[in-house]
């Protein structure tokens, strides 16, 4: 039985993460922060079949010694400060874990379990003011927030670990990765829950940014496949997961609405406070190395990912009302 260590186990990607490596026959151990409560709400289903340990990616001797402490064969570094409107009123805290979070993590790795192969969670946001479309692993990185800036340390910093000390890491640069597990403060999951919310009646209208902004959405679920795939391969590389399609804002909010029996139009308007200071207009992915390398395919479509937003949002709302 193969032992994966996950942080960030309690966000989306790690709960359906959790999942895929269990289905797998793997021993999975999270990384948790200590807390008073516990926010394992996306992982309930899960908590009684996976290893919950106390670690903290600001604390080196933490994560050494859970690393130590366990035979770990993979290790998928998910946690991080994601939110990139969070970055710019955070910057610092950001920067200490999303991109110094991964030296600690890679740290741990080279001392206690060099023969592990590890995982970090790169982002499109990397990109940022594109200098070609679409996005593959050689556009280079053009970051317009302190997340992407932060992300791109992290990504770098794992390359560096690979060549210099002969690590296996590798970083998957993933495109927007969507789910009912989102956090609600991410455009989609606000739209679907604004949806949710206006079609029972409990909301009025939806206030949002830039409605233009395009951005290559794929299902969770599909890419925590690509970051197991990449583990398994017998050189470590890097790779970009993406659909290779892309939808704007306003497509998002005319199919949420759409699937709810609504007109977005009556509903969305534009607030100038959700603008970014620095834009991000367009990210799409070149997913062709996935493909051919990986065997990769996303199987849900943006529609059917919106769908499943919308209904497992109306769903969440009913259940209040009963």
């Amino acid at each position: 039985m193969p032992t994966a260590l996950i942080t960030g186990i309690t966000g989306q990607d790690g709960s359906y993460l959790a999942e895929l490596l269990l289905e797998k026959g793997y021993r999975v151990i999270g990384i948790v922060r200590r807390s008073s409560t516990t926010p394992y709400e996306r992982i309930s289903h899960l908590v009684d079949r996976v290893e919950l340990v106390s670690a903290d990616l600001l604390d080196q001797t933490s994560l050494t010694d859970v690393v130590g402490d366990h035979a770990i064969d993979e290790i998928y570094n998910l946690a991080a400060q994601s939110f990139v409107q969070t970055s710019w009123s955070q910057p610092v805290l950001t920067g200490e874990f999303t991109a110094l979070g991964v030296t600690r993590m890679l740290e741990a790795m080279k001392k206690a379990a060099p023969k592990a192969r590890f995982y970090q969670a790169s982002s499109s946001e990397m990109f940022g003011k594109v200098v070609e479309t679409p996005q593959k692993e050689s556009t280079p990185f053009y970051p317009r927030s302190p997340y992407g800036v932060a992300k791109v340390y992290g990504h770098w910093i794992t390359v560096n670990y690979r060549e210099s000390f002969g690590l296996y890491a590798v970083s998957g640069i993933l495109f927007n990765h969507e789910s009912p597990r989102r956090g609600l403060e991410f455009v989609t999951r606000k739209v679907t829950d604004a949806v949710a919310r206006i079609k029972l009646g409990f909301g009025k209208e939806l206030r949002l940014g830039n409605l233009d902004s395009r951005r290559d959405w794929g299902f969770a679920g599909d890419y925590v496949d690509a970051m197991w795939r990449m583990l398994q391969q017998d050189e470590p590389d890097d790779y970009v997961i993406g659909t290779g399609h892309t939808c704007s804002v306003r497509d998002l909010c005319e199919t949420a609405f759409g699937h709810a029996g609504l007109d977005y139009r009556e509903f969305v308007k534009q607030d100038p406070k959700f603008f970014r200071p620095a834009e991000v207009d367009l990210l799409v992915a070149d997913p062709e190395k996935a493909h051919a390398k990986l065997g990769w395919q996303p199987e849900v479509t943006f529609k059917q990912l919106v769908e499943m937003m919308v209904d497992a949002d109306l769903e969440r709302h009913q259940k209040t009302v009963r």
